[in-house]
């Protein structure tokens, strides 16, 4: 017998069917019946989600992202229509700048009341369309299992990214008769493109002929579960290897290819050897102008070969001499298969003097210095010793991101989660609530800045009500501090609007119920990492860090990957 149900309770199955635990949301009155069909979903025999009410629906969005980002699935989160689905586009285009698999599920005036400016009406659909993989209305309920199993395919398949669906009233409140569906084939949409075996041994007859090969790492290879099949390939090639911000966490720290950071505040000896290398393959990133610097002189030396799924990127912003097309969990293995026991120890001997430049001269001043006000990069380094590479790094945006980025360690895969391409303030704190759910097992330690906490200080409140296990590590320098550093350097010291009024965190906390410490005195930095980490729930450790605290090294804006400063004279 066919069982007859609304269009809400449907949407509840569909989700169950495609395997969701946790839902981040907030409900409003276009969503108010889904909201209806979710509460028996999440207690009692039909429990199967966790529902965690943010405090904001951009806070949804990150939160999705943290989520998926540790996890590996989809990201889910679920808002009302107008202000509450348009609150939720930040974390759209960010997901789609960095390649977060989410699903968005908003409430929409029904279909009736379309394009009359009804309350809270938006036209989603239209919105979301250029900064997503696939948005779309559900107008019927019989459609509903058909598109969330789509949308799921379509977010998790291929290159990932963001997916919104919009969900009139009416197909909320009707009736339809519930069928499951399972999509894992859309036409036109090729998420897994064949690889061509020619460009597979032209890629390796370069790589074999190579002299100074150089290996660029990027989040592809997370995303791609082929961190194994890049050890293998670095492994076989002797291939040094730099990473890009969001691929950091694919190859250990500590391992011997690996040869730092990418960028523009990246190390030193992979940003001056990608211009002296002479093969260049990247793999799973897609040359970002804070990865490249100038275009016009980047890496002109080199044959490039670019390793992508998406063929969009290939010759975007480089041109690629051998381009590899494909998932490259089956591409770099492809390539290993064909290639010679590489011995290139003199080339990476090579990057030792400007390894050992940097840390004289940049990183052993910040992490160990000895006099004056705390620095972030001690900070950072304290946390990170006493982590001992295992717990999760999630950034906001600015000084607090680039410092924790270069000085955190990471021993496991998908460790980092921080806000890349839109580099979105605000990101860090709802996205380590998202991470936390996505991997309770681990320790999940946000950097923030005194700007970005101010962005969405409100999911303290998310925070307080789960008692979300996050370690907040507050980089507290009364400053916007990046733009600060941009006006010092580029706008003759004219600190127009950068200085920031802060509240009483210890109070705000205090308000919260979360546990604080605030240390501003060098010889109290280890025992308040340590009772941060030892503390069970959330923690917030306040630093009191140098105004003025600078991220070196930096490539300036307009200047070559290889016009590194060391130091800044202002």
């Amino acid at each position: 017998m066919e069982e007859i149900i609304t269009g809400a309770e449907a949407l509840m199955r569909a989700l169950r069917d495609e395997g969701v635990k946790t839902i981040f949301g907030y409900p409003g009155g276009a969503i108010m019946p889904v909201y209806d069909a979710l509460y028996d979903y999440t207690r009692g025999k039909k429990k199967a989600f966790d529902h965690i009410l943010v405090r904001h629906e951009q806070a949804a969005a990150h939160a999705a992202q943290g989520y998926a980002r540790v996890s590996g699935e989809v990201g889910v989160c679920l808002v009302t229509s107008g202000p509450g689905a348009t609150n939720t586009l930040t974390g759209v285009a960010d997901a789609m700048m960095d390649s977060t698999p989410i699903v968005v599920i908003a409430g929409q005036v029904g279909v009736a009341a379309l394009g009359t400016d009804a309350f809270q009406e938006v036209d989603l659909v239209g919105v979301a369309q250029p900064i997503s993989k696939w948005s779309y209305q559900i107008r019927h309920p019989e459609d509903i299992a058909w598109a969330v199993s789509r949308a799921f395919f379509i977010a998790r398949s291929g290159r990932p990214g963001p997916v919104v669906l919009d969900f009139p009233k009416n197909a909320q409140v009707t009736t339809t008769k519930w069928q499951p569906k399972h999509v894992d084939f859309v036409r036109s949409y090729v998420p897994y493109p064949k690889v061509d075996e020619a460009s597979v041994q032209q890629a390796a007859e370069l790589i074999n002929q190579a002299k100074r090969p150089l290996a660029l790492v990027g989040q592809g290879v997370e995303l791609g579960g082929a961190q194994a099949e890049l050890l293998a390939f670095l492994e076989q090639g002797d291939i040094p290897a730099g990473r890009t911000m969001l691929g950091l966490s694919a190859l250990p720290s500590d391992h011997p290819l690996n040869v730092g950071m990418l960028g523009m505040h990246g190390n030193l000896a992979p940003n001056v050897k990608e211009q002296k290398c002479d093969v260049l393959i990247a793999i799973g990133m897609r040359f970002s102008d804070r990865v490249t610097g100038r275009t016009d002189t980047y890496a002109k030396q080199a044959k490039i070969i670019h390793l992508d799924i998406d063929k969009s990127e290939i010759n975007k912003n480089v041109h690629a001499d051998v381009p590899v097309v494909g998932d490259c969990k089956e591409t770099l293995p492809a390539i290993t298969r064909l290639l010679r026991k590489g011995d290139h120890k003199v080339w990476r001997d090579s990057f030792i003097p400007l390894i050992e430049q940097e840390h004289e001269r940049v990183v052993e001043p910040a992490i160990h210095p000895t006099e004056g006000p705390l620095l972030m990069g001690e900070v950072v380094n304290a946390v990170a010793e006493a982590t001992k590479g295992e717990a999760v790094l999630v950034t906001d945006v600015g000084q607090n991101q680039m410092f924790a980025c270069r000085y955190f360690k990471y021993r496991r895969h998908r460790s980092v989660v921080t806000s890349g391409g839109l580099g979105t303030m605000g990101f860090g704190l709802p996205a380590s609530i998202g991470a936390s759910f996505g991997t309770p097992d681990r320790t999940v330690c946000v950097f923030m800045g005194d700007g970005g906490l101010q962005m969405s200080i409100q999911e303290l409140g998310t925070i307080m009500e789960q008692q979300t296990p996050v370690k907040i590590i507050l980089l507290n320098n009364n400053y916007l501090g990046n733009v600060r550093q941009w006006q010092d350097m580029f706008f003759d010291r004219r600190k127009s609007f950068t200085r920031m009024l802060n509240p009483d965190y210890g109070q705000v906390c205090a308000a919260y119920g979360i546990a604080y410490r605030k240390v501003a005195e060098r010889t109290d930095l280890a025992a308040a990492v340590d009772e941060m980490l030892s503390t069970k729930g959330p923690f917030m450790l306040e630093c009191m860090i140098r105004e003025e605290d600078n991220v070196l090294p930096m490539t300036p804006p307009g200047k070559s990957v290889d016009e590194m400063m060391l130091d800044i004279e202002i």
